[in-house]
């Protein structure tokens, strides 16, 4: 599915309804031994409040990371795996979607079948390539490709116009790369030509188990570099995609095919099946001029070869295990630092929640969630409100007039809570236990066409865009809605068993974070329709960006693995994380009110919230995959999500007493929400 990148602002947070399984009764909850003593909170509270747990937990082999998230996904996906070898046994009593999801999953397994097909199973995509007679044909092969799920050319699809949100309209982005964004084919630091190199000796290898020659193959990796860095060069930078109306160029068909003369979108469109439309959103008009430069410049045997990499490279899961061992040796060890490929269950347990999410979701949601899952988080999310709505109202720098449009907004806010109120139906697909490629590119030429269908369409405001089982959370500025799947509802986040300090350091926050969302430098550019429109006043508005200037420069200070955090880049997740804790240690006091505080574990009310938002971030990560998150991930690493939020909190430094020019007591704090 195309989003434009500020669309979802999505979060690695979450909240809970369930408790472990019964084989690990504490092992994903708060546990205050996992604090580190012998640090002093008001230096490093990251390290107080996980130390004893990252040198518990060191990062398995097959992980780049490892953390609280880590330990929740992979319970999941354990419940998920039971699931999965329940519905893969051949049993005619099977309903549709066991038989869908257990199909799927059979065949994802059948390695030795995979390799007994060879590469045989992709000639008949690789010969439609290779039999391409002129560069017009460049752009129906591409709609073919991108209905399989290669990521070839650019990126296509429908979403919300930014300026009507109850339409859906077409839109059209940059894409076309192997390396995870434009920068790391532009930069001339040493690391970054040493990953081009790795790069590039990773597409040679993937073409010579294609069956080619050491020097054709050489001579291929170095076209798709060059295509590839001709498109980079033409792309938008990852801080400006964070400005909606950078990302937001309305245009019609004819005006589209005008910046590309050269790329056949008549045809294009025909291939891809999309309806008919006139309107077009075309995220970065330069891109397409690229595109289209590249097209005049670059042969037709080399746009062959570009289309080749892309059509192999996106389905080298599903190909003999050397592709997938040489796919993982390159984006799994040199740009994560993962040292093991993961197991094949784990790997055919992820392949089948992202093509069937809500057929694997609704086993997911059976066997894990109830409704009084819904209702208690539902009850959090309606006190968090309310405490957002207090600080809304009381801070000193907004104007009446913007404060009254503010409330406005936060009232319109949706909750989707666990998963859809109406589940996807994925019967159309055809899906064969000894077809796995098949699988692949079906399952994706389905979402391909559902995502086209719905230009010219209403507005569905019940769907999600994540499956029930993810381990995640998100806010959408455009459907103005928070949406919290079922599978971050649970452990570490909320816990029957615990206070109400611990539960709203987790829960609390992870509903106070995707609040923020709809205040932060993207969402508060949308109005309470989801319609980019600017509803501030000037005043207020030189007021808000002096603040987030702030936190900009203040996270852009923080280092590591040899790099600066990008506070541009990461802005809106640091925004949200601080206001996140803030209105849940509001909503945590409204709690308590006239209740009486004790101690527990030697710790009061206001130590125990900070430590549990501390401990939902304790984790540790490989170097590599360190430096491949500040260049390209819009949150900060664990440690400052932690210290950066805390640091700018006098409630923080009132509760561990800490003094004036300690590291966790700054001259100049920072605070917008």
């Amino acid at each position: 599915m195309l989003r434009i990148a500020f669309t979802a602002s999505v979060c690695a947070l979450a909240l809970a309804a369930q408790t472990p399984p019964a084989s690990k009764p504490n092992s994903l909850r708060f546990d205050i031994n996992a604090l580190d003593r012998s640090a002093d909170p008001c230096v490093d509270f990251y390290q107080y409040a996980c130390g004893t747990w990252m040198k518990n937990n060191p990062i398995p082999p097959d992980q780049s990371r490892w953390g609280r998230f880590s330990e929740l996904q992979e319970r999941n996906r354990e419940v998920l795996h039971e699931i999965l070898e329940a519905a893969a046994k051949p049993d005619a009593g099977r309903d549709q979607v066991t038989r869908e999801i257990g199909d799927y999953y059979a065949a994802c397994m059948d390695e030795k079948g995979i390799d007994a097909r060879s590469i045989d199973a992709l000639k008949p995509e690789l010969d439609r390539i290779r039999d391409l007679k002129d560069k017009s044909q460049i752009a129906e092969e591409a709609a073919h490709l991108q209905r399989a799920g290669a990521g070839a050319l650019f990126d296509f699809g429908s979403g919300q116009d930014f300026k009507d949100s109850t339409a859906v309209i077409a839109q059209a982005d940059q894409g076309g790369l192997g390396l995870p964004e434009r920068d790391y084919y532009l930069k001339d630091d040493q690391k970054s030509v040493e990953l081009r190199r790795q790069y590039l000796v990773h597409v040679q290898r993937m073409f010579e188990l294609m069956g080619e020659k050491t020097d054709v193959a050489k001579a291929h990796a170095d076209t798709v570099m060059k295509i590839e860095t001709a498109l980079a060069k033409g792309s938008l930078d990852n801080v400006s995609r964070r400005d909606p109306e950078k990302v937001y160029h309305k245009m019609t068909r004819q005006e589209l095919q005008a910046l590309s003369p050269d790329f056949r979108w008549s045809q294009y469109l025909t291939a891809s099946g999309a309806p008919e439309f006139q309107a077009i959103n075309v995220a970065w008009p330069d891109f397409f001029k690229a595109l289209n430069a590249e097209i005049q410049s670059a042969s037709l045997d080399d746009w062959k070869t570009y289309l080749t990499w892309h059509a192999v490279h996106a389905e080298s899961a599903f190909l003999p295990k050397q592709f997938a061992a040489e796919t993982f040796d390159f984006y799994g060890k040199t740009l994560t630092g993962a040292k093991e490929q993961r197991v094949r269950w784990k790997r055919c347990v992820d392949f089948t929640d992202n093509e069937l999410g809500e057929a694997l979701g609704q086993k997911f949601v059976e066997s894990t969630f109830g409704k009084e899952g819904k209702q208690r988080t539902l009850a959090m999310v309606d006190r968090l409100e309310k405490a957002l709505g207090e600080d809304l109202q009381a801070v000193p720098w907004m104007t009446p007039a913007t404060k009254q449009k503010a409330m406005q907004k936060l009232a319109a806010i949706r909750n989707k809570i666990g998963y859809p109120d109406h589940w996807r139906d994925y019967s159309s697909i055809a899906i064969k236990r000894d077809d796995p490629l098949g699988n692949s590119f079906r399952a994706d030429q389905f979402e391909f066409q559902r995502q086209l269908n719905k230009i010219g369409k209403p507005v569905d405001r019940t769907e999600w865009a994540m499956s029930p089982p993810t381990v995640n959370a998100y806010y959408d500025p455009q459907m103005n809605d928070i949406n919290f799947p079922a599978g971050i509802l649970q452990p570490p986040f909320y816990d029957n068993d615990m206070d109400d300090a611990v539960n709203f350091g987790g829960i609390g926050m992870v509903i106070g974070h995707e609040l923020t969302h709809g205040f932060d430098d993207e969402g508060r550019q949308f109005d309470a329709s989801g319609n980019l429109k600017d509803w501030w006043t000037a005043e207020d508005a030189k007021e808000f960006d002096q603040r987030e200037a702030c936190v900009a420069d203040e996270y852009s200070k923080f280092t590591v693995a040899g790099l600066n955090v990008n506070g541009k880049l990461t802005l809106g997740e640091n925004t949200a994380d601080n206001g996140g804790v803030r209105i849940a240690l509001m909503a945590l006091e409204t709690a308590l009110a006239n209740k009486t505080r004790p101690q527990i574990g030697g710790f009061a009310p206001e130590q125990r919230f900070f430590l549990a938002f501390g401990q939902v971030w304790c984790g540790n990560s490989r170097d590599e995959a360190e430096r491949l998150q500040v260049q390209t991930d819009p949150h900060s690493p664990a440690r400052f999500r932690v210290n950066g939020v805390v640091q700018n909190m006098p409630e923080f430094q009132k509760a561990f007493s800490c003094k004036a020019g300690q590291p966790m007591t700054p001259a100049n704090a920072c605070h917008v929400w």
